[in-house]
């Protein structure tokens, strides 16, 4: 075949292959701004396509993460890490964190309970790793982001540095449900013995005045987190609380029942905690 008749027939098949990127590849990340100067070689064509299918299976990764459809995973897939973590320290991170805090807001309007008119007994539960204190510079220091299965000693550790910082967003809502009159109640997966480190980081980090800290005990350690956080729910309404909604980043802090009115999922596509 004559040489410029197949150098046509690449340019052509590289123009249809732009077309359909163009019309296909939005994505909310924002990180594919085009395939750039496409060469007309084979292999530029190639190269540019397998980054794009990558970035979308990792993306689609994430979203089927966050709503539930893949459970119970150990790790991050390998060649997604990086993905994740780009995600995770993202000002689209922040911004999905401040819209689930908008909702909780918009979710108020449906309450009954104003501070002057509360009876004591509405109730808020926060669970704390990466809905009110973030884990991401322990992840940033170790380099992981999912991509190691979740070392509970080292993490640990980090916990009694008290370094955490505030989620974005959050405590600007903790404060905002404090002063509607509504009883904070704080459930966490932690062990019991990290509760003076929990206390002092939270404090630091900006949140005070709740009702009550529950960590794990020693007769909790062997059951899962789902049963666990079920449990203390059904504690809390036993008393008496009305449960206007739970806030968490890990779908095992909504799991099971009593249900409350409304749950919040924050995202966190890094571990996976049942």
């Amino acid at each position: 075949m004559d040489r410029s008749i197949v150098l046509s027939l690449a340019l052509a098949l590289a123009s249809l292959l732009v077309g359909v990127v163009s019309a296909r590849d939005w994505n909310i990340l924002n990180q594919l701004k085009g395939l750039g100067s496409l060469s007309s070689s084979q292999n530029g064509i190639v190269s540019s396509g397998l980054s794009t299918n990558l970035k979308r299976y990792c993306e689609s990764w994430r979203i089927n993460v966050e709503v539930h459809n893949i459970r119970n995973f150990d790790v991050v897939p390998q060649e997604c890490v990086s993905h994740v973590k780009k995600y995770m320290t993202s000002s689209q991170y922040e911004d999905d964190v401040e819209r689930a805090v908008d909702e909780v807001i918009l979710h108020f309007g449906s309450m009954c309970c104003t501070k002057s008119k509360c009876d004591g007994m509405d109730a808020w539960i926060f669970d704390i790793d990466d809905t009110l204190l973030s884990t991401i510079p322990y992840h940033e220091n170790n380099g992981f982001f999912g991509g190691e299965k979740l070392n509970s000693t080292k993490f640990e550790d980090w916990m009694r540095k008290r370094k955490a910082p505030p989620l974005p967003h959050m405590v600007k809502l903790y404060q905002d449900i404090r002063e509607r009159g509504i009883k904070i109640f704080l459930v966490s997966s932690r062990k019991e013995y990290l509760r003076s480190a929990t206390v002092d980081n939270l404090i630091q980090a900006g949140y005070y005045g709740w009702s009550n800290l529950i960590l794990r005990g020693v007769e909790d350690e062997h059951k899962e987190v789902k049963q666990y956080m079920s449990e203390k729910r059904t504690w809390l309404m036993g008393l008496g609380y009305r449960v206007w909604g739970v806030m968490g980043s890990q779908w095992s802090s909504f799991a099971g029942c009593p249900l409350p009115k409304r749950t919040f999922k924050l995202p966190n596509s890094i571990y996976c905690v049942a």
